[in-house]
């Protein structure tokens, strides 16, 4: 049991104090003067007193008045010894001192402090009579909890220290176990300044060692969220290495449920974040399992970190294909015929003969779609040869192919011909699309007497549309036996924010080598161009091997994020694909009318359900424009699958569903270093110090020298009150009507 003392204590200043007096004589002499001239003296009186109450409590203000309570414990001062409890804990990276293991054993930080807090060590505080000690670990994991729940479970050293001084008023000093690393919550320095006030010395013992064990991990696996049957997908995964040695190791990528697998030989550089990826090819529909493993290396002493798993959907696609064509020259027609071969690919072919007029036959549309609706199906155009005017497109044109990418998230191919009708497009709305800078002064473009060859740029090498191989190995053997091209387009460099996939081998500029195959985003679609029109001749000896792989891919990866999730009236797609708990997700939708149109007015209604099902609405906002786009976001809170259900008005029959899977990423990490400097400036802001596990003895015995706590003192400012303020106004209001009410004005 406690008991209290509370008094009021005025803080005036010399200055403070005589203005004070002054005031109050000189309103008192007001008072005094008022009454004897009334003809009222008993309300004039009373209205006075009044006056100088008033008065009385402006000067009290001024005098800065607190209320004070002094709180004086009567039972016996109190050592409160933290450990730490959280996840980081089992780090097996704690030395054990000599006095508990003359071999100095290596242990986990969990077992270290259990085993220290169990000798004999504290021993002599625990039975020191004039103390009360206790223990209270923090930051520990709900037991049984869900994959989920553990992943955000972190380290909250502020919070564990906060909770202690609010139970607690009267502490003689606080032991704090723990390697120093927190996650989530204040920083703990705060509550260290928290103990300073209150004259509650901080002694820190750090557990465990503040270099990271030797440890390779896989810190992150960033897969698309659905492939296509018979395709390869791209696998990117990042190991970072605390081994001082260089590994030469193999990444594994298994199929849970068939076992089937496919492996790569790596090398990881010591002491370093390491990025590379690794080819998947799907071979059925639905949703499957994988793991991505690497074996545990020599003197690796975290293993479980070693393998990560995550879901991957595999779909059978169905593309439209928009080919817009001047004169049906050679890379125009094995585009083409690879196009129409495809099984999952519905190919438009627009001829816009200059002499001859539009092409007809088969697969062939006479005129171009100006319709939204009819153009809005189509996921990727091809412009060849193409210009503005004489024939070509019409300006109006060039603006609904610029919609469709920015506003639909299609993709867009530019081939350019020796005619030079491209350099019309630099100057249409199709030019900002353009991801190069063309030369107007050679609209031929270079002709050459010798084949050149493409050289992928390092962004190349790991791209997915430049993989002509079945593995990376054999990449670059394709790339090199290639046959070349004799004639390329005038570039001169590639605009900022692309990302160059190939440059010309042979020639170069001031830039630099001449890129020849670039990619942009724009908007929410894609752009490619390629800076010749002979990759027709990559037929040569294998026939569609190249030729149809390279531009299929292509198709497919400009309409990954069209089709992420597309129905009869609504199409959804979201970014990142992959979020990690504390990313917020993009969403945006393309909604249709009834007819298939954009829709012009309406609301489009979004049901997001969190892994723990909980479920909330939002409504997204219509874009500027006429294209039926939609936008809004949210944020991901936990890891697991959010389920996502979207729908235009209450037209639910024709919504859609799709699934957003959220990495796991582990807030509280295993295998991670100490870190002593936050536990040393927090002993030095709290008036204790740093010790380690050796000098417990001394730690005790200068515990024990304490003085006693104090009592605690809490002050309330009443010169700051709202309610002194409240009051004091209400007593003028009284006082003014008061006097209207005795006659004096």
């Amino acid at each position: 049991m406690n008991f209290s003392i509370s008094n009021l204590i005025f803080s005036p200043t010399p200055l403070t104090l005589w203005i004070g007096i002054i005031a109050l004589l000189a309103v008192g002499t007001l008072c005094v003067m008022a009454i004897r001239r009334s003809t009222r003296p008993k309300r004039t009186g009373a209205l006075e007193a009044l006056r100088f109450l008033c008065a009385l409590i402006c000067v009290l203000m001024l005098w800065q008045p607190e209320w004070r309570v002094i709180t004086e414990p009567n039972s016996k001062p109190e050592v409160a010894i933290l450990f730490d409890a959280s996840r980081s804990s089992t780090t097996a990276d704690a030395i054990l001192p000599v006095e508990l293991s003359a071999s100095q054993e290596v242990v986990t930080r969990s077992e270290w402090m259990e085993k220290i807090l169990g000798s004999d060590l504290f021993k002599p505080l625990k039975s020191d009579e004039r103390n009360r000690v206790f223990e209270e670990g923090f930051s520990a994991p709900p037991e049984d909890a869900d994959p989920a729940t553990l992943a955000l479970a972190g380290t909250d050293i502020y919070s564990a220290i906060d909770n202690i001084l609010e139970e607690h008023n009267n502490l003689r000093a606080m032991i704090l176990l723990t390697d120093g690393d927190w996650n989530t919550g204040i920083g703990p320095v705060a509550a260290a300044q928290k103990m300073r006030r209150r004259n509650i010395p901080l002694f820190a013992i750090p557990v465990g060692s503040d270099n990271r064990l030797p440890d390779l991990d896989i810190s992150n696996v960033t897969a698309p969220t659905y492939g296509i049957v018979g395709e390869n997908v791209q696998i990117p995964f990042t190991i970072v290495s605390s081994l001082d040695r260089d590994v030469r190791t193999i990444v594994r990528l298994r199929d849970i449920k068939s076992g089937k697998e496919r492996t790569k030989n790596i090398v990881i550089p010591a002491g370093e974040e390491y990025h590379d990826s690794i080819l998947w090819r799907l071979t059925a529909e639905g949703s499957s399992t994988l793991e991505l493993s690497i074996p545990v290396a020599t003197g690796e002493m975290v293993a479980k970190n070693n393998k990560r798993q995550f879901t991957i959907a595999g779909r059978k696609e169905s593309l439209n294909v928009l080919v817009i064509e001047s004169t049906p020259r050679w890379e125009y027609r094995f585009i083409r015929n690879a196009l129409y071969r495809d099984p999952g690919v519905t190919v438009s072919c627009l001829l816009l003969h200059p002499q001859l007029g539009e092409g007809d036959g088969p697969g062939y549309i006479t005129k171009f779609p100006e319709k939204l609706e009819d153009l809005q199906k189509y996921d990727v155009v091809f412009i060849g040869d193409v210009g503005i005017g004489n024939g070509g497109l019409t300006k109006e044109q060039a603006e609904l192919l610029k919609g469709l990418v920015e506003d639909q998230a299609s993709g867009i191919v530019f081939i350019p011909g020796r005619q030079g009708n491209e350099h019309s497009l630099v100057d249409s709305p199709l030019g900002d699309l353009i991801p190069v800078i063309l030369d107007d002064k050679r609209k031929e473009g270079y002709s050459e007497t010798t084949a050149s060859q493409l050289n992928l740029t390092s962004e190349g090498k790991g791209s997915l549309l430049t993989m002509l191989g079945d593995t990376e190995d054999d990449n670059p053997v394709i790339w090199k036996s290639l046959p070349g091209f004799y004639w390329h387009a005038p570039v001169i460099k590639a605009k900022g924010g692309t990302d160059v996939l190939a440059v010309h081998a042979n020639r170069s500029n001031e830039f630099g080598r001449i890129p020849m195959l670039v990619t942009k985003t724009a908007g929410n679609g894609k752009v490619l161009f390629l800076g010749h029109d002979s990759a027709w001749r990559w037929r040569r000896g294998v026939e569609d091997l190249y030729h149809y792989r390279f531009w299929g891919q292509v198709a497919r990866w400009m309409s990954y994020q069209r089709n992420m999730a597309a129905g009869e009236r609504i199409r959804l797609y979201f970014t990142p694909d992959r979020p990690k708990p504390g990313d917020t997700v993009t969403l945006n939708a393309n909604a249709f009318d009834q007819y298939g149109a954009p829709l012009k007015e309406g609301d489009v209604l979004v049901d997001i359900t969190s892994p723990d099902g909980k479920t909330r609405r939002i409504s997204l906002d219509k874009a500027k424009g006429a294209w039926g786009s939609y936008t809004g976001r949210f944020k991901i809170a936990q890891p697991g699958a959010w389920k996502i259900e979207a729908v235009v008005g209450e037209d639910k029959a024709h919504g859609i569903k799709t699934t957003l899977l959220a990495q796991g990423s582990e807030i509280e990490k295993t295998g991670m270093p100490a870190r002593p400097d936050v536990l040393e400036e927090m002993t030095r802001v709290a008036r204790g110090r740093m010790i380690n596990g050796e000098k417990i003895a001394a730690l005790i015995k200068e515990i024990q020298a304490l003085p006693d706590p104090q009592a605690m003192e809490t002050r309330t400012p009443l010169w700051s009150s709202w309610i002194i303020a409240a009051c004091l106004v209400l007593l003028l209001a009284i006082f003014w009507v008061g006097r209207k009410l005795n006659g004096t004005f």
